[in-house]
């Protein structure tokens, strides 16, 4: 059953699943695995591929079984995969299909360099450029900023930390599909408490609300700094699930930090199929 095998871990609660079975997934397949009732559930399944530009390939599945550019917390738990399980170095360089980074693993916490962000609306993609937009969502007037960091943003700054007194849910679903975003885009509901220090909330694309991001969190500082909200420099990101460190610097370098926790691995039943 070596061919029918995931192994599970989270982020501060933000869970993927390594696809340790072989055979190239299809979107159905990674659909199934994320169902939360059918599956083995997560936020997430991460396919390892072999790769010519980089020491290991990770393919990023979404829950909605599509692909995404990259995947902060994923990627920190496929280098912690890479590293403890399949006895990679602790420091290699991982391909995502769409952009290779450097990780660093050190017991359970897990470094990446993400790269650096973008405003730029071809890049992102936006239909136009998203800087400081004002964009209306029924009653509701957002001012949003747009990024990439690897995959799209859409960041939102609100002036305290009630984020339950508004309904953030509904307006992150809305942005997801706005037609400003091409391939949809993750959506970031933030609150600086200092200039080294943000609160957030997170909608994922092809996820939904997520206890914590790491790609969320880099698009929140990048775009903090590039605001004058945050000072460039590390900041804590404080999010339901727990904090990550991003340090950004003045040309919007990022790397992230924080923890993986393993869960266990898990053999799929004979009978299990992607339709049950």
């Amino acid at each position: 059953m070596a061919d029918r095998t995931v192994f599970k871990a989270h982020g501060l609660g933000n869970d993927y699943l390594v696809w340790e079975g072989g055979t190239p997934l299809h979107a159905a397949q990674a659909r199934a695995l994320c169902h939360r009732h059918t599956g083995p559930g997560s936020d997430g399944v991460l396919e390892p591929f072999g790769s010519s530009r980089a020491d290991a390939g990770i393919r990023i599945w979404n829950p909605d079984g599509s692909v995404a550019e990259k995947s902060g917390n994923g990627l920190r738990i496929a280098s912690w995969w890479l590293h403890h399980l399949q006895g990679w170095a602790a420091e290699h360089t991982v391909d995502t299909g769409f952009d290779v980074v450097t990780s660093t693993v050190d017991g359970d916490q897990v470094t990446v360099q993400m790269g650096r962000a973008t405003f730029d609306a071809a890049a992102i993609p936006t239909t136009e450029p998203v800087a400081r937009r004002a964009i209306q969502l029924g009653d509701d007037p957002l001012e949003v900023t747009a990024v990439a960091t690897g995959n799209p943003h859409a960041v939102v700054f609100l002036d305290d930390d009630r984020f339950e007194q508004r309904p953030w849910r509904r307006w992150g679903a809305a942005l997801e599909r706005h037609a400003l975003f091409p391939h949809r885009t993750n959506v970031q509901f933030a609150h600086v408490d200092g200039p080294h220090r943000v609160q957030i909330r997170i909608w994922e694309r092809g996820a939904g609300e997520t206890s914590a991001s790491g790609s969320s969190s880099c698009g929140v500082v990048a775009v903090g700094v590039h605001t004058g909200r945050l000072q460039a420099g590390r900041t804590e990101v404080v999010m339901p699930g727990g904090t990550l460190f991003v340090t950004c610097s003045a040309a919007y370098e990022l790397v992230l930090e924080g923890p993986v926790a393993p869960v266990g691995r898990m053999t799929l039943h004979p009978t299990w199929r992607p339709t049950s």
